[in-house]
Formats: C-alpha cells, sequence, structure tokens
C-alpha cells in the first residue's frame, strides 16, 4: 500500500470491515464531521466504537460555531490531532465485503473521482425521470384502451338485448365474444395500474437519491474548501516565516556593519572611516528604515524582537503544516473513500433501480400479450376462445328453428296470402303429405294393434321435436300434456308421492303406445288409468325426456346453470327469469302450462307431500335432459345440484315469471 501512496493507517481502514458505518434509510454511509464529537478525549473514543444513527439530513451544514476545520486555534488543532490519532488506531470498516473494493480504489486514485460520480449520478437521474415518464403515458394509452373497450363491449350486449336481432346460437355466441372483450378490457386497466405504480415508484426513486447526491456533494465541497483554507493558512505562514527570516538577515548584517566600523575607526582612521560608511550605507539600504538607531543597544534589541518573532512564526509554520498533513491524511486516506462510496452507492441505485423496473415492465408487457392470447384462444379445459364463440353459431339450426316460432306465433293468425285449400272443383291440389323421417318406413296402410284393435293415424309423439309437433298439431301446448295433466289434477292431485312413486313398467309401456298410435282415442279417465295415476304420470315424464331437445334445451342449459349457482336470493330469481324469457316460444309455452300444473300439484302438499323442493328433485334432470357438464369432469351429475335448484327457484317465483299483471 505504500507506493500507492496510502498510510498503515489507512491500510487498516481499507482493509478491516470489523466496525459499522452510519446507514441511513437506503444503506448509504452518513458522514459525521470530525469535530462534531466532543472536545474530550473519551467522546472522540466513542466515534470509532458506538457511532448514534441518525440521517442523511445529519450530514447538512451547522452553524459556524460545529462547521468542520473552521478553528484555527492550537486548541482546535490539538482535538483534530487527538481525532485523527483516535480513528487511525482504531479499525473503522469502509467497505463492505460485497463491495467492489478495486473500483473504490481506483476512484480514489482519480483526482475527479467526486465530480465524475455526480455526473453519473445526473446522468441516472435523467434516465430513470425518462422511464417513469414513459410509464406514466404507456398507463394512459393503456387505462384509455381499456375503458373504451371495456365501455363498447357492455353497450353494445345491452343494445343488442333491446334490439331485434338474431336469436339461437347467434345471440349466445355474440354475448360471448362482447364477454372475451370485457375481459381483455380489464387486463389493460390493470396493466394500466401497474404502469402507474412503476412510474410513481420511480419518481420516489429520483427525489431520493437527487437529495442524497446533493448532501454528500455539499459534505465532499465542505471538506475540500477546509482543505483548501488549511493549505492558505500554511501558504501565509510560510510567507511570514520569510520575511521575518529576512529582517533577521538584515540586522545581522547591519550589526556586522557596526562592528566593522568601530574596529576601523580605531585602526585606520583614513581609509578604514571611508570603507565602514560604506558597509554601513549598504546595510541601511538594505534594511531601509529597519534601524531607527545605529548604536549597538538598539541594533540588539530589534535583533531580540525579531528573532522571538521568527521564533513565533516558525512554530505557528509547523502547527500549519503539520495540521494541514494531518487534514489531508484524513481527507485523501479516510473522508474521501466514504464520500466516494457513498456516491458509487446512489449511481448503483438509480442504475438498478431503473433497471429492475424496466425489467418488470418487460415482464408485465409479455404477460398481458400472453393473457390477450389465453382469453381469445384458452386451453380446451377452459371453455371457448373468440374464434371457437363464433364458430359455434348454427344458422341452418336457428333458422329451422326461427321458422318453426314464426309459424307457430303466425298459424292463428288469417292467412294474408292466396288460399291454400279448398274443394278440388275449384282449382286447389289436395294437401301434401307430411314427411317425417321417423315415419317413412312405415307402411301407408293404417295399421291396427291386435290386441285392441287400435288404429295407428301416423301422428307419432314420443321423440318427436316439441315445434314441429306443436305446427302439425296447429297448437299452442302439445295435447299429451294437456291430457295427461288434467287427468292427474282430476285423479290424483292428492295421491302420495305423485311423480316420485313410478308406476308398473308392464302399465306405462301399454299406456306409451296407445298414446303414440292414436292419442284422441285414450280415455284417462277409465278405471284402467285413473286406479293407478302413476302410470300416467311416468307416461308424461318418459315424454319429457325422450323430447330431442330437453325443454329448457342444450343452448340455454349453461346460462340456467349458471343462474342458478347465484347465492342472492333475488339476483338468482332475476338470471333465471331472464333465461326462461330466452326460450323459443313453444318451449316457453309448454314450461308455462307445465310449471303451472306443477304449482297446482304443491298446493296440495299436505296430501300428496310433494313440496317444490321434492318436485325440483323429480323433475331436474327431466326438464334439462342428460346434458354434460361443460368441463366434462361430472357429466350429469356435476349439474345435479344446480339444476334442481333452478327449477326450486323458477317454482317459488311462477306468479312473477309467467303471470302477468294485466291478465
Amino acid at each position: 500500500m505504500a507506493e500507492d501512496g496510502y498510510t498503515s493507517s489507512a491500510t487498516t481502514a481499507w482493509e478491516d470491515h470489523s466496525t459499522d458505518l452510519h446507514t441511513n434509510a437506503y444503506g448509504r454511509p452518513s458522514f459525521q464531521s470530525l469535530d462534531s464529537v466532543d472536545e474530550n478525549s473519551s467522546s472522540a473514543h466513542e466515534l470509532s466504537t458506538s457511532p448514534k444513527t441518525r440521517s442523511s439530513s445529519d450530514s447538512a451544514p451547522k452553524s459556524s460555531s460545529s462547521q468542520p476545520w473552521r478553528d484555527s486555534t492550537s486548541a482546535a488543532f490539538i482535538d483534530r490531532r487527538d481525532t485523527l490519532s483516535t480513528i487511525h488506531t482504531g479499525t473503522p470498516s469502509l467497505v463492505e465485503p460485497s463491495f467492489d473494493e478495486n473500483v473504490l480504489r481506483a476512484l480514489c486514485e482519480l483526482d475527479c473521482g467526486v465530480p465524475l460520480l455526480l455526473d453519473r449520478i445526473k446522468q441516472g437521474i435523467v434516465s430513470c425521470r425518462e422511464a417513469a415518464v414513459f410509464f406514466k403515458k404507456r398507463a394512459m394509452v393503456e387505462d384509455e384502451y381499456g375503458k373504451t373497450l371495456q365501455k363498447l363491449s357492455r353497450s353494445t350486449s345491452e343494445m343488442y338485448a333491446l334490439n331485434d336481432g338474431k336469436a339461437g346460437s347467434f345471440v349466445s355466441a355474440w354475448q360471448s365474444s362482447m364477454r372475451i372483450h370485457e375481459a381483455m378490457a380489464e387486463n389493460r386497466i390493470r396493466f394500466a395500474q401497474r404502469l402507474n405504480e412503476m412510474s410513481e415508484e420511480l419518481g420516489t426513486l429520483v427525489k431520493e437519491v437527487d437529495k442524497n447526491r446533493k448532501q454528500t456533494k455539499d459534505l465532499a465541497t465542505r471538506y475540500e474548501r477546509a482543505l483548501q483554507e488549511s493549505e492558505g493558512i500554511t501558504e501565509k505562514c510560510k510567507n511570514r516565516l520569510d520575511f521575518t527570516s529576512e529582517e533577521l538577515e538584515r540586522v545581522l548584517l547591519q550589526k556586522e556593519g557596526e562592528s566593522i566600523k568601530d574596529t576601523g575607526m580605531q585602526n585606520r582612521p583614513g581609509g578604514a572611516g571611508a570603507g565602514g560608511k560604506r558597509a554601513i550605507g549598504k546595510a541601511v539600504a538594505k534594511g531601509g528604515l529597519l534601524l531607527k538607531g545605529k548604536n549597538p543597544g538598539n541594533i540588539q534589541r530589534q535583533e531580540d524582537d525579531i528573532r522571538a518573532r521568527l521564533s513565533t512564526a516558525s512554530d505557528q509554520y509547523r502547527k500549519a503544516v503539520t495540521e494541514t498533513q494531518a487534514m489531508r491524511q484524513e481527507y485523501f486516506n479516510f473522508q474521501l473513500p466514504r464520500i466516494l462510496r457513498a456516491l458509487k452507492e446512489c449511481a448503483d441505485e438509480i442504475d438498478l433501480g431503473t433497471q429492475y423496473h424496466l425489467t418488470r415492465y418487460a415482464f408485465l408487457f409479455e404477460s398481458i400479450v400472453l393473457s390477450d392470447g389465453s382469453t381469445l384462444v384458452p386451453p380446451s379445459e377452459e371453455g371457448l376462445g373468440l374464434k371457437s364463440t363464433i364458430e359455434t353459431i348454427d344458422n341452418r339450426g336457428d333458422f329451422k328453428n326461427y321458422m318453426q316460432n314464426y309459424a307457430f306465433a303466425r298459424g292463428s293468425a288469417p292467412p294474408r296470402g292466396p288460399r291454400r285449400e279448398g274443394p278440388s272443383d275449384e282449382g286447389f291440389l289436395p294437401p301434401l303429405p307430411a314427411f317425417n323421417e321417423k315415419t317413412q318406413a312405415r307402411p301407408v296402410t293404417p295399421a291396427t294393434n291386435g290386441s285392441n284393435g287400435t288404429q295407428d293415424k301416423g301422428r307419432p309423439t314420443f321423440g318427436v321435436d316439441l315445434g314441429e309437433q306443436m305446427l302439425r298439431d296447429n297448437v299452442e301446448v302439445p295435447p299429451i300434456m294437456v291430457k295427461c295433466c288434467e287427468a292427474i289434477e282430476k285423479h290424483g292431485i292428492k295421491s302420495q308421492g305423485i311423480y316420485r312413486v313410478s308406476g308398473m313398467t308392464s302399465k306405462v309401456a301399454n299406456l306409451r303406445q296407445k298414446l303414440e298410435k292414436d292419442l284422441e282415442a285414450v280415455d284417462l279417465d277409465a278405471p284402467e288409468w285413473s286406479g293407478d295415476i302413476n302410470n300416467v304420470a311416468s307416461v308424461l315424464k318418459m315424454w319429457l325426456r325422450e323430447l330431442p331437445d330437453p325443454l329448457l334445451t342444450n343452448s340455454l342449459h349453461q346460462g340456467f346453470i349458471e343462474a342458478a349457482k347465484i347465492e342472492n336470493d333475488r339476483l338468482r330469481h332475476i338470471r333465471l327469469h331472464e333465461r326462461v324469457n330466452e326460450l323459443p316460444d313453444p318451449n316457453y309455452a309448454t314450461l308455462k302450462y307445465f310449471l303451472g300444473h306443477l304449482h297446482r300439484v304443491n298446493q296440495h302438499a299436505a296430501d300428496n307431500s310433494m313440496s317444490m323442493q321434492n318436485l325440483a328433485i323429480v323433475f331436474g334432470p327431466t326438464l334439462f335432459g342428460q346434458h354434460a357438464s361443460i368441463n366434462g369432469q361430472g357429466g350429469v351429475m356435476a349439474d345435479q345440484t344446480f339444476q334442481n335448484m333452478a327449477i326450486e327457484t323458477i317454482l317459488n317465483h311462477y306468479t312473477d315469471i309467467f303471470i302477468d299483471e294485466s291478465e
């Protein structure tokens, strides 16, 4: 270390790490002026062993009575010297093991180490501030985009419900696509919030680092100014010593000239006198008016006075040199490394903070893009994406349902176009035979039942689409449901466990066959059927189960389930009411009639023990059909609880959902 210009005490300060430094809230050391220690040596000793914790604001300039290195008296110098000796004989720690010591050494060897770090910190602050501004502006863009997209999705979804748009699979796909857009908008809004937080954190970092930079710069300026003032005092002492030395030299020359004059006048009065006058003239010319009197007594007194001043000037110069050397040693070997270390840590803090937030921004940006991608194309087990949702639109099926519903709604109205039927003699054509895939293979000739001779009219009821049945029969409610419900209300509304107790398998199959061949010919008031009304109830449940599309439809199944999952009773009622209103017209009319029948059955629950809950348990799977759950992890059983809850809620609010107050 000697070749690097460091003393042994400085070497100890560099290499030993046993003493803790003052640290502020950011882990950087706070600098304590040596003169802030009490003048007694005991307090000076406490500085090197147990420093008091304080904030970086304590390094601000103090009053003139406590400013470092301002006193030029010998007492102050002694205090500084004692403090230096106390510090250098201890084992202070300037560099933690994790700190880059080589960088700090290189900075200490540079004359421009402090301004270098100050400029570097200023560059880091500018870069950090620019990143904060970018995050702020990007947050504004993302927030505006997210809120605009969210507002557009919601308003579009609400407006479509108010307009006379397409129904069926199209409306389901449309509403699902709007929900996907709304989810993407929410992701953007959260991204904007994160960007705002990062911008604020960078702004706070800039303020803290700039504050510590200024405080450290002020501290370094005070130390440098104090060292320069000490060097100036040393220079003045040196000039005073040189001037006093010249005065002493002149007095000695004058004294020597007087001695020569006295000797010359006694030995050689002539020439010696002239020579003595010349010597005295030279001495006077050199000394000027320094010597007021020419007698030896005055010269001796002046010599003694000058020698005393010379001794004082020499002592002051020696003290100034010693003080400046100690101050320079303390500054370059102790205080400067502390200052450079603090500045380097400020630079590292602003650099690492900026890099951290930029890395965080890159991660968040990547995450939001991936989130948008997973929203548009989610994994197969998490539902449908935008493209898959649009592909669920079945225009052919939607048109078929629309045609059935339209014909059913307008069937009772008088025809607007040309007459279709009429007498053949007026030129009307015979009606076209009804086409049914399930009946094409049957013989044209009427078939009879060998056991009872019932004629098959070719109008099947079981397993036929509900809309086709109602369009074919030109009715508002399927005849089989009206027939069975009226018989049950007439003969079995007080029967214990009606709908819960199954009928005899053979009689149920026989009644199903009769109703399938000729519905109108079957008399359910006959003792054969009224005697055990459970057979009629079982046939009605069988007809509901065999519908190609369940009464509550497959397309609306998930909507009913999601509504049934709502815990709030009022909100669950409202959402289920909305789903019921979305049913096709044939399904809605049939459901309204059948639930009205169940409502009347429940009014006799004291006799038949069929509460709303029991009815919901019986007809939940029947009205929803054998529909698999959306995630495929539970089949029918996964949604059975919510199916029952949906039916029970609709039954409990039957009047609110189906009965118009104006009726």
